[in-house]
């Protein structure tokens, strides 16, 4: 804490120069969109402030809306995180009416993120948000470390006072995911090529990094049952493409999953890309990112 002092008052020195103040530890607002990220810039914050969350709970990005008191949140920040207006829609709008001095850090043009295009091929269906590109980098390990070393830079320039704690604890951050990318590679490699269908085709990057066999995804409306005929197709199409698993959302009805596999042969998991089902925290992406690789392996794996 002496430390973090004495680095504020040499923040306190500098102030005195030309333009706008840096801000100090007390002072840095920092609003983060969705969870992964917060997770992120709550690892590299740490010592230093804590950020804002704004989708909380299971909430969607897609279908978020802000509430007043949300708004005069990002109103006061001095950085707001989000990933893209691809990914979090409301933000197109919102950014364009922040005050000046609120600096908007775009994860998804951040140096060294790896973007993909969205899917199009004829057993994947049509993606309900329409974007050309695939907007959940984070889940290729690489694109969270570019994210990470971003997040640093941001920080380290609104709070210089601070940007020792900040680079510390990126440099931190950036080994644990080497690590964890590690893992995972041993944890999936037992089932890379195997077969499954997504209900949410949100996970090519976890994908192609790991070597995963994705043969299609389907749409199926959380709010309109789907008809007989449409069940009846869709199990053609799960027999057809040879499926071993039906990767739903947290949010599907048991119900239907069910009647979709009944007869197929296919088993039922669920993949959640944003964590939505999960707690806020440091260690959020770390928790996310392990689930999913539990989720694959644990559905996808051949019987003992």
């Amino acid at each position: 804490m002496r430390r973090i002092r004495s680095w504020l008052l040499a923040g306190a020195v500098l102030a005195g120069t030309a333009g706008p103040p840096p801000a100090a530890a007390s002072e840095l607002k920092v609003v983060v969109t969705i969870k992964p990220l917060h997770a992120l810039v709550t690892r590299v914050m740490q010592g230093a402030g804590t950020p804002e969350l704004l989708v909380k709970g299971t909430a969607s990005p897609h279908a978020f809306a802000l509430k007043p008191s949300q708004m005069r949140l990002l109103n006061e920040a001095d950085i707001f995180f989000r990933m893209s207006e691809a990914v979090e829609p409301f933000t197109a709008k919102v950014v364009r009416s922040l005050p000046a001095g609120v600096e908007v850090v775009t994860m998804q043009e951040a140096e060294g993120v790896k973007l993909l295009a969205r899917r199009t091929g004829a057993t994947f269906e049509r993606h309900q948000h329409g974007e050309a590109v695939d907007g959940h980098a984070w889940l290729d390990p690489d694109n969270a470390v570019a994210m990470t070393a971003r997040i640093a830079r941001a920080l380290s320039a609104r709070a210089p006072a601070l940007a020792p704690i900040f680079r510390a604890n990126a440099a931190a951050l950036a080994r644990d995911i080497a690590d964890l990318a590690a893992d995972l590679e041993r944890d999936l490699a037992g089932v890379a090529g195997r077969p499954y269908i997504v209900f949410h085709d949100a996970f090519q990057y976890l994908e192609r990094r790991y070597g995963l066999a994705p043969v299609g995804s389907i749409h199926v409306s959380p709010d309109v049952p789907p008809s007989g005929k449409r069940l009846a197709e869709l199990r053609r199409k799960l027999t057809s493409l040879g499926a071993i698993c039906v990767f739903a959302e947290p949010q599907s009805d048991p119900r239907l999953l069910a009647n979709l596999v009944e007869g197929t042969g296919a088993r039922l998991g669920t993949l959640d890309a944003e964590g939505v089902g999960l707690e806020p925290g440091p260690d959020l992406y770390f928790t996310l990112m392990r689930r999913l690789a539990g989720e694959l392996k644990g559905c996808l794996a051949p019987p003992a």
